[in-house]
């Protein structure tokens, strides 16, 4: 795991807790990671933390709610708006102010909702496979997904199951270490089935004409989670915009191509 992570818990509405962990100082750099069993912001970014930190900025990574060390509540529908609202709160009492939001998969939703809500907060954005782009039940059909909530909501999931949906993640497998396995699936041991089951999210393609900061994609051409045609809507959409895709990579390319994204996204956020 990344070493050297301050670690600090902000209470928000409800009476939610978001943990939140930090490295460097500076210019602050939002990281948001995707859903999944066991997904946390050091988990999903720590490939990435020390590059960006080394760079001269503050990098935060935020467990959203229901997953990693924050609150997670039993018995309610896990919609985008929770997610963002529970985030930015969080955020607001760590004195971000503005920041580049980075953002894979869901994490990419959320940067796309809190920019709506909050405008001028977000000055860059950094989106991997963004969701919450199609309706949802084009995500749900994705084999990734289907593979990911079937094995997740049955009573008996293993270690062995987690280390499978991890692997889906990513098209060469061998990036998946016993380490990142193990601390995805203590985390997974804590979380509530309706963190997946009653996942709510709506589809934000409509609006992507409204993002007006800059922004830079990634995507995986092998990706089983968020179909990377989904690119192309942003560059219909948006008027600051670029993407780049990769061959033989999958839904995690921060962490496939991670020297390459730390210095693209570090080149387009410090430009």
């Amino acid at each position: 795991m990344t070493q050297d992570l301050r670690r600090k818990s902000y209470s928000v509405a409800n009476g939610y807790e978001i943990s939140i962990a930090e490295k460097g100082e500076g210019t602050p750099i939002v990281f948001l990671h995707g859903s999944g069993p066991g997904a946390s912001g050091a988990s999903n970014f720590r490939t990435n933390v020390d590059a960006f930190a080394a760079a001269g900025h503050r990098v935060l990574l935020p467990d959203l709610i229901g997953y990693g060390e924050s609150s997670k509540p039993e018995g309610i529908d896990y919609t985008l708006d929770l997610f963002a609202s529970s985030v930015y709160e969080a955020l607001a009492a760590a004195g971000v102010e503005s920041a580049v939001l980075v953002g894979n998969s869901l994490g990419g939703g959320i940067a796309m909702q809190i920019a709506f809500d909050h405008p001028g907060f977000v000055t860059k954005m950094v989106v991997m496979a963004p969701g919450c782009i199609e309706e949802l039940p084009v995500y749900f059909a994705m084999p990734g997904i289907s593979k990911m909530v079937g094995d997740f909501t049955s009573p008996d999931f293993t270690e062995d199951d987690q280390r499978k949906l991890v692997s889906n993640l990513v098209y060469d497998p061998s990036v998946i270490t016993d380490e990142l396995v193990a601390e995805r699936y203590a985390v997974a041991r804590t979380q509530p089935k309706d963190v997946l089951s009653r996942m709510k999210t709506p589809n934000l393609a409509p609006r992507l004409g409204e993002l007006d900061m800059p922004i830079l994609g990634f995507w995986g051409l092998q990706d089983e989670f968020c179909p990377a045609s989904g690119a192309q809507r942003f560059l219909d959409a948006c008027e600051d915009v670029r993407f780049m895709t990769f061959n033989k990579v999958g839904h995690w390319v921060q962490v496939e191509r991670s020297a390459e994204f730390n210095r693209y996204s570090l080149a387009f956020i410090d430009g």
